[in-house]
């Protein structure tokens, strides 16, 4: 008698804060041995999860379980017929969700496009096509004479057998035309699958426009690039150096290939500009995929670069899961930015979860910046990274002159000092245009009682709020908290109330009262809410004219303003001293950044700095030796100091409806911890300490650092540790999550 053959068990992936996976049984009826043809994992299944039913992700397949058997249910319904996450990139997510510690079905369900995780099919994409029905085809060639576009109809689907709508239309027939037609039933519709476009493994049709001429610089960095297998590159270039021309070049040859390219920006406003430009320059199929679209339009890019229609994919941070088919290179574009990592939920880091995707699929992964991070930095000082670098601008474009304005003891127009109000001046009668720099929203961060000192506090923050002139109202920009603007001090009621502080909504009030008759455009979160507000501003600007641009940092990032000669920055003191370690780096990043907008085009460049610490060492190193020399001194500090990038640091972070509640619970988390690796000189804690905003949204944070000198032996602990926590009975009181290589210590 044959022996029975093991039982198989389907490891699933729920949707669950619990840090495990879930064991179910073959669907009813399947005999679930282990050599029939089985789900595999990468597949959806819905599952009996407590009282309802949610959809799972099979990961493993097992022969035994640590679960009584009978209490084990049966999977209900299997959505696929083939893995929606190939093995490889499974794997990676399983990879992410172990290294940030993050539970490994939330991760996979955050990760998926909405429509995949309510269990909608993947269907192959289609394209409707009309031809004639049978009794069509049984009329003469001029049965429809009388009707001359019917008629033509008639004859084009005679002579083409079937057209899509749009190719029909193309030829001067309406939609009209064609549902007349349909309603006859003299034509019909059927759909058809959208045949694969091989139009990049051909060099003459692949570009739309030539590649541009390298400088010699420039063709030094591509003849340094193998694109074929794993290679890391930080391509550090000043900005206008040419650093997308590379991207552009470098991916030609990834398409020739036959291969795909995923592109990744910081910020979503950002994407018409990029597509804008890729599309100009390639014959193939583009696609985006940003928080900004609808769940249609996200699961189209998202399965048109699964299933290798899409050649190039530019995306945000959460692009970096999206399958390919076959992917050939990733690019992190402005890859210092702090966007990259997810600040709530699954908090991975886009970069480097890039970097170990190029790594496993053995494809080449380059990181751009004009400031690169100390992370890059230090990884290219450790040999993991081939730094590369475009120190010239292109023939005629010089870069931009430091001047730095001591505003102590000066007299100010609402932030502004004579000397700059006066250098505006000068620009804009010489017909060019201006960057004004507010990192700040809003009116004015802060309004007080003259007379009692009342400040305007929001009610659920440790922050205060901030005057938004425009709404007429106060506005907290952590809680979202809002307050009409109160007439008179709510504690003396007097009517001597002012504003401290300026952001970008004062700025440009001011600037239109200096400059009456000047175009003033603010760039900032509140006047780019609209679908295409950025475009539309982007548009006006590359128009040429004169005129004044206000706005925070979303002006800094990656924009190419030829006619902005004068970049002026207000207010960057703020950084030297906040109670977070990263601010220094980030400062430094935004200045060269902002620096970089000005004289990108033919006309010289000036750069601007109010500060009231224009002799600190940092602010005259940085704009005196540049960023290298500034990244420089601000890694040897963070070496001396034991700080990341030299070690390691994840965050325990606690919040609670009552502070003690939050910082009973990290204090067990570290007597916990300590437990299982006693502290050393090689790992280190740090409290609980209330986080520098300590109340948010009516909850309470306390946050508790680890910093370690190896990486295994943080992850090590992290992974005996969570579990613990989990079970621990004060961890119901509180949300917990667990922050690795943190980037905002807020």
């Amino acid at each position: 008698m044959a022996p029975e053959k093991p039982r198989l068990i389907y490891r699933v992936a729920v949707p669950s804060p619990l840090r495990r996976l879930f064991d179910y049984l073959p669907p009813d009826g399947d005999a679930g041995n282990l050599d029939a043809n089985q789900p595999a994992p990468g597949f959806r299944v819905v599952i009996p999860f407590g009282k309802r039913e949610v959809t799972g992700i099979i990961v493993k397949l097992a022969e035994d379980t640590d679960q009584a058997v009978a209490k084990l249910k049966p999977i209900s319904v299997v959505l696929d017929t083939e893995p929606v996450i190939p093995p490889e990139l499974l794997r990676l997510y399983l990879w992410a969700s172990d290294y940030y510690q993050h539970p490994v079905g939330d991760a996979l369900a955050g990760i998926l496009p909405v429509l995949l995780r309510q269990g909608a099919p993947l269907k192959a994409r289609t394209q409707e096509y009309w031809r004639l029905s049978t009794h069509g085809l049984g009329l003469p060639e001029t049965a429809l004479s009388g009707a001359k576009k019917q008629q033509q109809l008639l004859q084009l689907l005679i002579a083409h057998t079937s057209l899509t709508s749009a190719a029909i239309v193309e030829q001067g027939i309406s939609r009209e035309i064609i549902r007349t037609l349909h309603k006859k039933g003299l034509i019909e519709a059927f759909h058809q699958a959208v045949p694969d476009c091989n139009i990049c493994a051909d060099p003459k049709t692949l570009l739309a426009e030539p590649a541009l001429h390298l400088r010699a610089e420039q063709q030094q960095v591509m003849d340094s690039l193998t694109l074929n297998g794993f290679n890391s590159y930080l391509l550090q270039g000043e900005t206008g150096s040419g650093k997308t021309e590379i991207y552009l070049q470098a991916i030609a040859r990834v398409l020739q290939a036959g291969k795909q390219a995923l592109v990744l920006i910081p910020e979503i406003n950002l994407t018409p500009q990029t597509l804008g430009r890729f599309q100009r320059r390639f014959n193939c199929e583009i696609a985006v995929l940003h928080s900004g679209l609808n769940d249609r339009q996200r699961l189209d890019a998202w399965q048109g670069a699964r299933d290798g229609r899409v050649r190039i994919l530019i995306g945000t941070r959460s692009a970096i899961f999206t399958p390919m088919k076959e992917a050939g290179i990733i690019i992190i574009d402005e890859e210092h930015d702090s966007s990259y990592k997810q600040q709530e939920g699954f908090r991975y880091a886009a970069r480097d979860v890039a970097v170990m995707r190029a790594s496993r699929e053995q494809i080449p992964v380059i990181l751009g910046s004009a400031t690169p991070s100390l992370e890059s930095l230090y990884n290219c000082e450790r040999g993991r990274y081939q730094r590369l670098i475009l120190n010239e601008r292109p023939e005629g474009v010089s870069k931009p002159r430091w001047q730095l304005l001591d505003i102590r003891q000066s007299r100010l127009s609402a932030g502004f000092s004579t000397p700059l109000i006066e250098a505006i001046g000068d620009t804009l009668k010489a017909g060019n245009q201006v960057l004004v720099f507010l990192n700040r929203r809003g009116y004015a961060p802060l309004m007080l009682c003259h007379d009692c000192g009342w400040m305007a506090q929001c009610p659920n923050c440790s922050a205060r709020m901030t005057v938004h002139m425009g709404q007429n109202r106060l506005l907290c920009h952590h809680c979202e908290n809002q307050q009409p603007l109160p007439g008179r001090c709510p504690d003396c009621h007097s009517h001597a109330l002012t504003f401290v502080g300026q952001g970008t909504e004062r700025g440009e009030a001011t600037l239109r009262e200096l400059f009456p008759t000047i175009p003033i455009l603010r760039v900032d979160r509140d006047t780019t809410r609209s679908k295409n507000a950025m475009a539309n501003l982007v548009a006006r600007i590359d128009d040429g004219e004169p005129c004044l641009l206000v706005g925070t940092q979303m002006l800094a990032k990656g924009h190419h303003f030829p006619h902005v000669t004068l970049a002026a920055l207000l207010d960057v003191d703020g950084g030297l001293f906040s109670a977070d370690f990263r601010a220094t780096e980030k400062m430094g990043q935004l200045i060269t950044q902002v620096a970089g907008r000005a004289g990108r085009g033919q006309k010289p460049g000036t750069v601007l700095i109010q500060s009231h610490l224009c002799d600190h060492p940092l602010i005259t190193q940085l704009t005196g030796e540049g960023y290298n020399a500034f990244a420089s001194t601000l890694l040897e500090q963070r070496r001396a100091a034991g700080l990341p990038p030299c070690n390691h640091l994840a965050l325990l972070r606690a919040e609670a409806e009552s502070a003690p509640d939050a910082e009973h619970f990290l204090r067990v988390a570290r007597q916990r911890a300590e437990q299982l690796t006693p502290p050393s000189p090689a790992l280190r804690y740090l409290g609980p300490l209330p986080s520098p905003m300590e109340r948010r949204n009516n909850r309470y944070r306390f946050q508790l650092s680890l910093f370690a000198d190896h990486r295994a032996e943080l992850q090590q602990l992290l992974s005996e540790l969570c579990p613990q926590l989990e079970k621990e009975k004060s961890a119901r009181k509180v949300r917990w999550s667990v922050d690795v290589d943190a980037q905002d210590m807020l």
